[in-house]
């Protein structure tokens, strides 16, 4: 063991000095100082939300590898690659299913959306079938986005957390009766909600690419410290990780239950990346503030090399098992890790890096995280403000608003930012919330990337009701979307409160169904009745037997064979695009309403 390693392994107190502090101090200065720079002025919603239609395709393909890293991918998946039996395996999503869906969304979506003047493809969905699906997308995006970024504040926590928790968030709790981990939270809550309200997507998005650079950086510095605090050097942890089969890539097993094979890169998660990058404002609503389509499609491809990111972080874990075969953990650091694998890397930043090369580390960990929360606050801020502000602004002064009048462009900016710092308080609760779902999941990888799948099968299958000639409404969506959700839910979880929530929510469902359209149209309906009947019984079946059962438990209790999540999409997708359809009304009926839509 190379001297310091024995007493550096038994604590975490005093790893980040004032040296560390001060480059995250100032990487905060600099970060901000540049967006708001670049940003310029936001005098109208078209501005505040779509940069104007003028930023370059290079800035939005940085923002949009920024978001879709996250700290997440930063922090847990080099545990996924360092804990017994993980591999590389988890590259075959980025490297076959990802990449196939940007090539679909840059060429089938993005003309699809320039066609008109929207701000998400929440607009889209309404102008084809009207003013109730896009409200119900909207929902949809809402509860996706809050459920998958919960998870991402969660695991930044958790490295600040391991920083403060001895000093100012000690301190902190002591005096309030809070726990560290809520002032971590709280705390990079309140960095995204400022830079977020600075200066609106044009902010977001420069602010993303210069943070895109910083954790591209933070991520080589560790690999290269990593591979340099190793005796053999690079050698070693090649041969080492080779030992172990780290590196393995290929996956063929046609076993649904397993994430990272190459079936599920190939169908699932195709299915599920088009939803995401296509359908999803989370990354969507960079596409919308490129200066045409073809800038739009090139800043998605190009998006792409977010994937060399992705190997060096994957290559962080091999030398991460490398290193601790030779320095084991012992002591406060080896419990922390027992409790949560995902600290491993963390608690490698802590311990080993040198002071001033972790606080570049940490403040790449930052950039990553708060470059997802300003997008997600963005983007929920801007549905809610199309989907539900500006129609009730609409209706309330019937005739007298007029958009481009500079006292009511304000008002909606306003009302904008307000938003931003509603969905920032909410965000922080579901993050404190996410701490009890991760205890369910292998690494906080997993979680997020679960999470997200909830919402976006049934967003997807939305966009698909509004671009292919199906000749239905969106009265359809309205019901399968919250049944595709429950039908999810139904598949991940079989607990007894569980299966509870899945009975409270079939029996509002009818409830709903037989006071809406059953007292309308009794005759017309019985057709309908039977398909939204059949789909609640289907749901219910799976949330109480499960769809493949497994061996029983040490007490006797079964356990069930869960698909693995990036099937959640295209179940999802499935149940809401079938049901949808065949719940809908023939579109002419609903005609003017869409008409009325389109002239807003």
């Amino acid at each position: 063991m190379e001297p310091g390693h024995a007493e550096l392994s038994t604590g975490l107190a005093g790893s980040f000095t004032g040296i560390d502090w001060a480059i995250v101090a100032g990487y905060l200065l600099v970060t901000t100082v540049v967006g708001g720079l670049l940003a310029g002025k936001q005098a109208s919603m078209r501005d505040f939300f779509l940069g104007g239609r003028k930023l370059p395709w290079y800035a939005v393909s940085a923002s949009i590898i920024a978001t879709e890293i996250s700290a997440v991918t930063f922090i847990s998946l080099p545990y996924v690659v360092y804990q017994p039996g993980g591999d590389f395996t988890y590259l075959q999503l980025g490297l076959f299913g990802a990449i196939i869906a940007r090539v679909i969304v840059g060429f089938v979506l993005v003309p699809a959306y320039y066609r008109r003047e929207i701000y998400s493809p929440y607009d889209y969905v309404g102008q084809k079938l009207g003013t109730e699906a896009r409200s119900v997308t909207t929902v949809l995006f809402a509860l996706g986005g809050i459920l998958a970024q919960s998870a991402r504040v969660y695991v930044t926590a958790i490295v600040l957390e391991l920083v403060l928790r001895d000093s100012l968030f000690g301190w902190l709790a002591d005096c309030t009766g809070l726990s560290p981990m809520t002032w971590s939270i709280w705390t990079i809550g309140v960095v995204a909600v400022g830079w977020t309200l600075m200066g609106g997507m044009a902010t977001v998005i420069w602010t993303d690419a210069v943070l895109f650079l910083m954790f591209m950086g933070g991520a080589l510095m560790a690999l290269g410290f990593v591979v340099h605090a190793l005796p053999g050097g690079v050698g070693e942890m090649i041969a080492t990780g080779q030992a172990a089969d780290k590196f393995r890539f290929f996956d063929f097993s046609p076993d649904p239950t397993r994430a990272y094979t190459f079936w599920t890169a190939i169908i699932a998660n195709t299915w599920f990346c088009v939803g995401i990058y296509g359908t999803d404002q989370l990354l969507a609503q960079r596409m919308f503030c490129c200066r045409g389509p073809r800038q739009a499609r090139l800043a998605i491809l190009s998006s792409a090399a977010g994937q060399l990111v992705t190997v060096s972080i994957m290559l962080v874990g091999v030398g991460l098992y490398a290193y601790y075969k030779t320095h084991p953990l012992s002591g406060e650091a080896l419990r922390l890790c027992q409790e949560r694998g995902d600290r491993i890397f963390p608690i490698f930043i802590l311990q080993v890096l040198p002071a001033g090369l972790t606080g570049m580390v940490i403040a790449a960990v930052f950039a990553a995280a708060i470059s997802s929360l300003d997008s997600i606050l963005a983007a929920l801020s801007q549905t809610c403000v199309s989907a539900f502000y500006l129609p009730w602004r609409r209706r309330r002064m019937a005739t007298t608003v007029d958009a481009e009048d500079p006292a009511e462009a304000r008002r909606t900016v306003r009302v904008s930012r307000i938003l931003v710092v509603i969905w920032g308080v909410v965000l922080c609760i579901a993050a404190q919330l996410a701490a009890v779902a991760a205890e369910y999941q292998e690494s906080v990888l997993d979680l997020a990337l679960t999470m997200a799948g909830y919402a976006s099968g049934a967003l997807l299958a939305g966009f698909l009701l509004a671009f292919l000639p199906l000749k239905v409404d969106g009265r359809g969506l309205c019901w399968s979307g919250p049944i595709s959700v429950f039908t999810v839910f139904a598949v991940a979880w079989h607990q007894p409160w569980a299966r509870a929530m899945c009975w409270g929510f079939a029996v509002a469902v009818l409830a709903l169904w037989v006071a809406i359209e059953l007292r309308a149209n009794l005759r017309g309906n019985l057709f309908r009745t039977a398909a939204i009947v059949l789909a609640l019984a289907v749901m219910l079946t799976i949330s109480h037997y499960g769809y493949w059962p497994g061996p029983a438990d040490q007490d006797g209790h079964p356990t069930y064979h869960i698909v693995a999540f990036p099937w959640f999409a295209p179940i999802g997708c499935t149940v809401a695009l079938v049901l949808g359809y065949l719940l809908g009304h023939p579109k002419n009926r609903f005609r003017h309403a869409a008409d009325t839509l389109r002239m807003d």
